[in-house]
């Protein structure tokens, strides 16, 4: 099914491209094809998405995703603390996104709590196709092979992989899903550059992504 870049001015032509980059990747104003370097194979290893810890001040908004729809995040720590702090509150912008879609508000203040600059314009006008298309999304979807790079103080680079072909898009009254069949356009190449807020939340400023990039099919 689902998610991409979300470029400003052309992602959002028909409510058929729904099926193939529904939710959660994010938004910015970038191309869709920029091509990235491979990212690293971290393993096999899942985990939730993480909660804020006791040290951190952010007061961060408690999203929680209908129960069938899952994100899971493989490989997600590195050890390092900066760099597992950029990976968790990509975890969390990217169930932000999904919950948006899901709550069918374009709106939501969450989103402006893990997206900023063209990439909170994208991801807001991307969950409004889905309001204005009376649909939503169900399914799983899986990231892994995550590679961060902190070139700067509180400036990073994350390239990711997702696998979208257990997620679909799903008619908000019906409740019907429109499955896809998987091929390699169901694996996604990004690439996202995130900035520290004043507040000590890693923002996403800029999202690419590519389809069927060869560092994330199988």
């Amino acid at each position: 099914m689902k998610r991409r870049s979300l470029p400003v001015a052309a992602a959002f032509a028909a409510t058929a491209a729904l099926l193939l980059t529904a939710c959660g990747g994010g938004g910015d104003s970038s191309k869709d094809s920029d091509k990235i370097a491979g990212a690293d194979d971290g393993g096999t290893k899942t985990s939730a998405s993480p909660s804020a810890s006791a040290a951190d001040s952010a007061q961060r908004p408690k999203v929680t995703l209908p129960g069938d729809v899952t994100n899971v995040f493989e490989s997600w720590k590195t050890g390092d603390a900066t760099k597992d702090a950029v990976l968790a509150d990509v975890s969390r912008r990217i169930d932000a996104l999904d919950y948006a879609i899901t709550q069918g508000n374009a709106d939501d203040s969450v989103l402006g709590f893990y997206y900023k600059g063209d990439a909170l314009v994208g991801a807001s006008q991307w969950v409004k196709e889905f309001v204005d298309a009376k649909k939503s999304m169900t399914g799983e979807t899986r990231f892994f092979k995550p590679r961060v790079d902190v070139y700067a103080k509180g400036k990073a680079t994350l390239s990711y992989c997702s696998f979208e072909g257990k997620a679909y898009v799903k008619d908000r009254k019906t409740g019907t899903a429109d499955k896809t069949p998987v091929t390699n356009k169901s694996y996604l190449l990004y690439s996202t550059r995130l900035e520290k807020s004043d507040k000590g939340v890693w923002q996403t400023a800029v999202l690419n992504s590519e389809r069927g990039n060869s560092a994330c099919t199988p």
